[in-house]
């Protein structure tokens, strides 16, 4: 690998859009170590130095933090507990065994007037048969869910009849982001990564709580109805 590559490889890891790779693949990358690989691009320091101590560059133990090796001990959806609009705890393994949608949803995104109405259409035409819909309001994304949660609950309740869960206000980005979504996250990346991109991201959960897809903001409830027909065992 020239030294260009190395260091726009080691780039991508310090941007964290490249994990840290196993022995075997820097071997055959013929890169001998993390370590051998100079300072990502544009930084004096790479990310991942300043987590490694010793002349053996042995790797600190315990440099996640807690939230996040919290979440990765999780193992289905059921494991987290998230907060209504109202700020109570809600358990997620009341709705053990339900096919879930989960979706991260916004007031003033320009997919809110056609997904909100699909979304009610799939709830009203399979809640019966078990599938659940969770929405998480967010204002990551352009500011465009500025209200407070009883002002969502108005909007969505009012002007889309909104039946299912919609939950109080959260990140699902950075360090601040709701335990739930870094285990959506993990569970299914996205194309460029795995952060969440935009308004209406869409995560389905099967009866175990296991996250089996995700789709892109663009992909609209109805289209993906085929799969959750297919997990809720509905001809």
């Amino acid at each position: 690998m020239s030294s260009l590559s190395v260091r726009v490889f080691h780039n991508l890891i310090a941007q964290r859009i490249l994990t840290v790779p196993s022995k075997p693949l820097l071997n055959s990358l013929k890169i001998s170590s993390i370590s051998s690989i100079s300072h990502p691009i544009g930084s004096k320091r790479s990310w991942f130095s300043t987590r490694f101590c010793g002349a053996n560059r042995t790797p600190v133990v315990g440099f996640q933090s807690n939230r996040s090796m919290a979440t990765q001990s999780k193992q289905s959806v059921y494991d987290f507990t998230v907060k209504d609009a109202k700020g109570q705890d809600v358990d997620l393994s009341k709705f053990r065994g339900k096919v879930l949608l989960i979706v991260n949803v916004a007031s003033q995104c320009g997919f809110t007037n056609s997904n909100y109405p699909e979304l009610t259409t799939l709830y009203q035409k399979y809640k019966d048969q078990g599938l659940e819909i969770l929405a998480f309001p967010s204002n990551q994304f352009n500011g465009q869910e500025p209200g407070s949660n009883e002002e969502i609950q108005e909007f969505v309740c009012t002007r889309f009849k909104a039946e299912y869960p919609v939950f109080g206000k959260v990140d699902v980005n950075g360090k601040t982001a709701e335990p739930l979504y870094n285990f959506l996250k993990s569970s299914k990346g996205g194309l460029l990564g795995d952060s969440i991109k935009w308004n209406f991201t869409k995560f389905l959960v099967d009866r175990e709580g296991k996250v089996v897809d995700r789709y892109a903001p663009t992909t609209t409830p109805l289209s993906i109805e085929k799969d959750i027909k297919k997990l809720l065992g509905v001809a």
